[in-house]
């Protein structure tokens, strides 16, 4: 399912207008938005974030949550699914057309987020497209078809975040797109079992025959030399990729400089905790604990 910009740091533990908020709590829970474990790390009210730009982030995390809630909660069938996803791509449609949105959720996007922060509408349809391509797609042949579904399951939501600073050189978002598909990766690699599940497998088909790998073995929750090598070969892209858009974490100043460190070093965290546990995704999901994030905000901030 997409990911939204890593954060785990945050603690959704109230509701403001019908949109659960998160604020950097004592406890630095890991596991927050994204159930709220679909967008456990997305970027709803850090302490990092300005006030002026928290209005636009929960709009946009509320049409995220609910397309999100669309493409995979609850018994409706995949053309249910569809058509309410739909649905939300005419509202877009609305907007593109300089209409008014029928539904409170796109008014609410618009009149909070793309209208004041002059926003891209082909962020928000790259998003609708990748949560329509998670209900009827549960398999990807080969690396470059999963950076492709992460072009539009991940990368959009760091542009967005970009343009509500009001960077827009090309530059950072190839460095934000590496990021973020980096971290989308990472998710995907750290949930094996539990997308399994839901009767996904991320990890590419090519990559599996290539490592003598069966789903069944995913199945089974079975970890020997031939899935740990697979996994530490997916891991390793992974890191390339967010170590090569990380120096955007420098380049950026202030806040969201700061924000962009934390989510990096928080990626690379998990890199080093699904080496730690030599990748034994089925008895122990690696996961951040307060120490881990004390010291990731002493680096971040250092």
């Amino acid at each position: 399912m997409p990911l939204f910009i890593q954060l785990p740091y945050l603690n959704l533990d109230r509701v403001e207008n019908g949109v659960k908020i998160a604020y950097f709590s004592g406890s630095l829970k890991v596991d927050c938005i994204m159930s709220v474990n679909h967008y456990e790390n997305f970027p709803v009210g850090s302490i990092a974030m300005p006030r002026r730009l928290r209005q636009a982030t929960h709009a946009i995390y509320a049409f995220a949550r609910t397309a999100d809630d669309i493409a995979d909660e609850g018994d409706a069938n995949p053309e249910q699914r569809l058509h309410d996803l739909n649905v939300l791509k005419q509202e877009l449609d609305r907007i593109a057309k300089n209409q008014i949105p029928e539904t409170p959720l796109m008014q609410r996007l618009l009149n909070e987020a793309i209208t004041p922060h002059q926003l891209p509408l082909q962020p928000f349809y790259d998003l609708l497209d990748a949560f329509s391509q998670d209900v009827v797609k549960t398999r990807y042949a080969n690396f470059g078809e999963l950076v492709d579904y992460a072009r539009r399951s991940a990368n959009p939501v760091g542009r967005l975040m970009l343009h509500l600073y009001g960077v827009t050189d090309e530059r950072s978002f190839a460095q934000s797109d590496g990021i973020c598909t980096a971290l989308q990766l990472i998710n995907f690699w750290q949930d094996v079992a539990i997308d399994w599940q839901k009767n996904r497998v991320y990890i590419p088909q090519d990559d599996l025959q290539k490592f003598g790998v069966t789903e069944q073995q995913i199945a089974d929750g079975k970890v020997d030399f031939a899935f740990q090598r697979l996994m530490a070969y997916e891991c390793e892209r992974a890191f390339k990729m967010l170590y090569a858009g990380s120096p955007l974490g420098r380049t950026l100043k202030g806040r969201l400089g700061l924000e962009l460190r934390m989510i990096v070093l928080g990626g690379q965290s998990i890199l080093q905790k699904l080496d730690g546990c030599q990748y034994d995704v089925f008895n122990q999901r690696p996961k951040l604990g307060w120490k881990d994030w004390l010291r990731i905000v002493k680096k971040a901030v250092f």
